[in-house]
């Protein structure tokens, strides 16, 4: 399988002795469709960034195509497509002379395709872009950043603050994009129904290092959630102890641990490592394990 991305090792701090990227090592292979995840300040745009070329590494090493995406920028960038919830347009601009201007940097500029995108997003071509709704402006980076076909398309919360019709429409472009090319995709997204219907694969970022690394269908089935009573005894020592424990959270109606096991198997696990013969332990949606793990300690 051909790999797209490699990040091997990769170190970034803004502040010193303060990691953003501590040490990120993952692969994607081309065709897959990743989805990050973590809170704010998690690493996730410093991490597509460094991907981008727009930031250097300063430990480590990534490559894009096996290229170094800040030494071979024109190489690299003429293969992917970029959108980001704070990307700026030229306001001056009207629709068709943003289009003009990326129909002359890609040679693999689809006219076609950019004017089919244009009617179904139904952009004003001669409306210039500081007079368009935030979502007509997002659909217009977005319609410049497919219509060359990029081989690899990258997404930085690019749906953030779009109505849901305006999200839809942004969702199933991408995913047309995908099944009609086989493009790589690689997006940050605090929508877990978004994340849920285009992703393949997840990474679950948490204090510069990838806590999550595994495909949907596998989280959907081998991770769960246990719930102890309140006020048990060390309840929190012993659940964090667990080797396969990743996270706890102590309210005040119960103890909650996040286990990457099945359901069963951590009640079977549970009652043969700490003699709790009656657990309550059930799977947990995407959104939902999401919670419990930003939320939870560790």
């Amino acid at each position: 399988m051909k790999r797209v991305v490699e990040f091997k090792g990769v170190h970034r701090s803004y502040q010193r002795d303060v990691p953003v990227l501590d040490g990120i090592s993952f692969a994607v292979d081309a065709g897959e469709v990743i989805g990050l995840l973590g809170k704010n300040g998690a690493g996730k745009t410093t991490l597509l960034y460094i991907a981008m070329g727009m930031l250097e590494v300063q430990d480590g090493q990534a490559l894009v195509f096996g290229l170094n995406p800040r030494r071979d920028v024109v190489e690299v960038k003429r293969r992917v497509g970029f959108v980001s919830e704070d990307q700026a347009l030229p306001g001056f601009f009207t629709a068709n002379q943003v289009m003009d201007v990326h129909r002359g940097l890609f040679p693999t500029w689809e006219e076609d395709m950019a004017r089919d995108l244009m009617r179904r997003f139904e952009l004003p071509a001669e409306r210039r872009v500081g007079k368009m709704s935030k979502g007509q402006a997002r659909q217009l980076a977005l319609l410049c950043a497919v219509a060359h076909r990029p081989e690899l398309l990258i997404l930085d919360e690019p749906a953030g603050g779009l109505d849901p019709h305006a999200r839809r429409e942004f969702l199933e472009t991408s995913i047309r994009l995908l099944n009609e090319t086989g493009t790589t995709i690689l997006f940050s997204s605090h929508h877990m129904n978004d994340v849920e219907r285009m992703a393949s694969r997840l990474l679950m970022l948490h204090e510069g290092q990838i806590w999550i690394d595994s495909e949907l269908d596998e989280i959907r089935e081998g991770y769960c959630l246990a719930l102890l009573p309140a006020g048990m005894s060390r309840a929190r020592e012993n659940l964090l102890a667990q080797p396969r424990c990743l996270c706890v959270r102590e309210r005040t109606d119960a103890v909650r641990a996040v286990f990457e096991m099945g359901a069963e198997d951590c009640r079977a696990h549970l009652a043969q490592e700490l003699g709790l013969d009656v657990v309550n332990c059930r799977p947990l949606p995407l959104e939902e394990m999401f919670i419990e793990l930003v939320g939870g300690t560790s």
